[in-house]
């Protein structure tokens, strides 16, 4: 019978992952294991310590549900969310950047036609994003769809409220030539939520809890990569120390005032509205 030491207990936890039937799956956990221990063993881990690591994992698991994702959001804001997509999304330097998902995308948006409003009656200044979806080589992604979904005035996203409706997020498909046309409100910077285990942990730090003002897309197109990004106000506060390290300089995007009259869709807005243009360029798929 072997002995379990301070000295082999690494070892023989790696032995045992090791027996993994999937290759991948044994090599992250035995690298899993093998780091577990080493952080252990640098920081001379506690017991205490050990236990109220237990507690804030399990609490992040419990506050977590098919809407609010605590975990994603420690993620996040650990920079690990951040980490995987720089590793994972290497794509050429004209390519729009990918950023982080965030913890509020809801599966199954609504379709809405060229210029349709996903605000609906929610309050705010009007905003038009408007521009093309392209490829590297210039030539209009036609039928390329993008899933947009952002925070109301108040920092809240519709996972956080309780309404059965969809609210600011709705999916959109770019037109022949690339065009696409969104119709929704001006964003605001928010604090992420800090009534759960993540918001408790950054209380015991000076680190800023808040995001800058963004709207989230997701763009998909048969032969591309999927893209997550983001478009950030220019000027917008919190640019430099967003809370989940998303912030891009290719994605801050000006915003700019408009007097009523004609909009981007062809309509015609009664109120002051703002404007904002992005040109998405998407990264072709590798050949097989």
């Amino acid at each position: 019978m072997q002995l379990v030491t301070e000295d082999n207990i690494t070892a023989l936890a790696e032995q045992r992952w090791a027996t993994a039937k999937d290759p991948r799956t044994a090599q992250l956990l035995t690298a899993l294991v093998r780091h577990l221990h080493d952080f252990a063993r640098e920081v001379r881990l506690t017991e205490a310590e050990w236990m109220a690591a237990i507690q804030w994992l399990t609490a992040t698991g419990q506050i977590s549900d098919e809407k609010r994702e605590e975990f994603i959001l420690a993620s996040d804001v650990l920079g690990l969310s951040m980490l995987v997509v720089q590793m994972n999304h290497q794509f050429s330097p004209e390519a729009t950047p990918a950023t982080v998902l965030g913890p509020f995308h809801i599966d199954g948006s609504p379709e809405l036609g060229f210029g349709g409003d996903m605000s609906d009656d929610v309050t705010g200044t009007p905003l038009y994003l408007t521009g093309t979806v392209r490829s590297l080589d210039g030539s209009p992604v036609s039928g390329a769809v993008l899933d947009v979904w952002q925070a109301d005035a108040d920092g809240a996203y519709e996972a956080q409220l309780d309404v059965d409706e969809a609210r600011l997020r709705a999916k959109y498909r770019a037109e022949q030539d690339g065009t696409y046309c969104v119709r929704t409100i001006t964003p605001k910077g928010y604090a992420i939520p800090m009534d759960g285990p993540v918001g408790a942990l950054i209380e015991q730090t000076e680190i800023s809890y808040f995001r800058p003002a963004h709207v989230h897309f997701l763009l998909t197109a048969d032969g591309f990569e999927p893209l997550i990004t983001h478009l950030f106000e220019e000027g917008a506060e919190y640019l430099d120390s967003d809370v989940v390290f998303g912030t891009k300089q290719e994605l801050v995007v000006r915003f700019e005032p408009r007097e009523p009259g004609v909009t981007p869709d062809g309509g015609l807005s009664e109120v002051p509205w703002v404007l904002a243009e992005y040109d998405f360029v998407l990264q072709p798929c590798a050949p097989q």
